[in-house]
């Protein structure tokens, strides 16, 4: 039998993130569900046979409390947000209702969206070293920041530093045109990327200015004692031996350090051995240190960039 439901939001500008541009999210809803949504403002009309209409209600719920605390609603969420309704509980769900959402800002919020992003997000709030490794796209820049941002907030710390290799190969600065700054801001680019997406400008502008962020090349790092700092270092697989070995033995008191890379994409000479590679051989099993690996169910941007890395993982091991 059919029905005719109407659901209405309380706040309009949340419910437009739950629609999605040009009411996306609806359609992906209604060709998954086999219901016909109507969008008018923050109300809803659902058309559809009861079972279908209960399912899809559920669904778009459940999107706005993940809205409303923050996390973007794409495809993925849509899709995992039916599966919950068959009792299945989503990893952001899970992660809002468990306590893993990191707070980087009043009424901001970062949600992991793979059982392996909330591992790593209650490793890091927890442990004084983690290793986070595995391929591109799969948070962990993005994470490790925000859980920067938050404990920076909380006082946790009183410094986020922010530093990866400058130069693939050996951070050959002097062979780069430019002012200092110059050569080294294209390699510190991603890291201030997911900087200004936690941030606001000017908080960031005046944070740098005093010091209580610093973003820097990895050659900068050495000699000294990093005392009170989160400190995240990315890229780590282009760091040498030498680097990381250097890298690791700033950590200082009240200070806590995540290191993040791709194995898979080491850009170092080949007679250079990687730095990441050796220190997790090297440190497994050592009390106090923690290590996530990602794989491409944790790829959080375009469906298609899934696809490509099993591709990759396919021609290697056939290799």
């Amino acid at each position: 039998m059919a029905k005719d439901d109407a659901l209405i939001f309380e706040d309009n500008a949340v419910a437009q993130l739950v629609f999605g541009q040009n009411d996306r999210n609806l359609r992906i809803l209604e060709d998954e569900v086999g219901v016909e949504i109507q969008a008018r403002g923050n109300r809803l009309r659902i058309l559809g046979h009861d079972l279908e209409t209960k399912v899809a209600e559920r669904a778009l719920r459940d999107l706005y409390d993940l809205a409303a605390a923050g996390l973007e609603i794409e495809r993925k969420e849509v899709l995992e947000a039916v599966r919950m309704t068959h009792g299945d509980e989503s990893p952001a769900a899970r992660a809002l209702r468990e306590g893993d959402a990191v707070e980087v800002g009043r009424r901001k919020r970062i949600l992991p969206r793979s059982e392996n992003q909330r591992r790593y997000v209650q490793v890091i709030r927890s442990t004084d070293l983690v290793f986070g490794f595995g391929p591109a796209g799969t948070g962990k820049t993005y994470l490790a920041m925000a859980a920067a941002v938050e404990a920076l907030h909380a006082r946790e710390v009183g410094r986020i530093i922010l530093t990866r290799p400058a130069v693939e190969a050996g951070e050959s600065l002097g062979y780069l045109p430019g002012t200092l700054t110059e050569k080294i801001d294209p390699y510190l680019r991603p890291l201030y990327d997911a900087l200004y997406a936690m941030m606001d400008a000017g908080e960031i502008a005046r944070r740098l200015e005093r010091g209580s962020i610093e973003v820097a090349p990895l050659a900068y790092m050495r000699g000294r004692t990093l005392n009170d700092a989160f400190v995240i270092l990315d890229e780590a697989q282009n760091t040498t031996s030498e680097q990381m070995r250097m890298f690791l033995t700033r950590l200082g008191f009240d200070s806590k350090a995540v290191v993040n890379g791709d194995p898979t994409q080491i850009d170092l000479p080949s007679s250079a051995s990687s730095g990441l590679i050796e220190a997790v051989r090297i440190l497994e099993g050592i009390p106090g240190i923690e290590f996530v690996q990602f794989d491409e169910k944790d790829v959080v941007r375009h469906p298609l960039v899934q696809e490509i890395i099993r591709a990759y993982e396919r021609q290697q091991a056939d290799s």
